[in-house]
């Protein structure tokens, strides 16, 4: 099969920064690339496994923590959707609008809007995440906070947290 291209483990990216380069690395083959959807589940903090990308696309598999969060934020260059595989999502927008987005659904975000989530469902979650274009076609400043000020995934205002891993539980496995 020449013509195919086999994801190795990916393993799960900590940073912004090692989330764009891997994203980049992926971006630079031109065939068709297969991928699993499996990651080790966590007790604490949340992980993002770069699947595979394009220059105009990447697909990641997030895991967060039950009761894990992030802040309001947007990506003002990206459009981008999430399916909830495990667990359940809690989205809320900038008016204390919320959502409930469980297993086997997805909620799509056009560029701009201001979103933040929890883990709920009892269970860590696990989403399946495609933006376009790739975050190496974007600015670097690709998220912002509601004031509109860059925001870092992995800082402390967006709730970052040491993670810690669930041992021998996986999704996917």
């Amino acid at each position: 099969m020449d013509s195919f291209i086999l994801a190795d483990d990916n393993p799960p990216s900590s940073t912004d920064v090692s989330i764009r380069e891997r994203q980049e690395e992926l971006a630079k083959n031109t065939k068709p690339a297969l991928f699993k959807l499996k990651a080790q589940l966590l007790d604490k903090g949340r992980t993002d496994t770069v699947l595979a990308a394009t220059d105009s696309m990447s697909v990641r598999l997030k895991v967060y923590a039950e009761g894990g969060e992030n802040e309001l934020h947007a990506h003002p260059y990206e459009d981008h959707f999430f399916v909830v595989l495990a667990g359940a999502a809690e989205f809320h927008g900038p008016s204390d609008e919320t959502v409930i987005v469980g297993k086997n659904e997805g909620i799509m975000m056009p560029k701009g809007n201001l979103y933040w989530f929890v883990a709920t469902g009892g269970e860590p979650l696990v989403m399946l995440r495609v933006g376009s274009p790739n975050s190496t076609q974007q600015p670097m400043v690709d998220r912002i906070n509601a004031k509109g000020e860059p925001m870092a995934g992995d800082s402390k205002e967006n709730k970052t947290v040491p993670v810690k891993f669930k041992p021998g539980a996986w999704f996917g496995a």
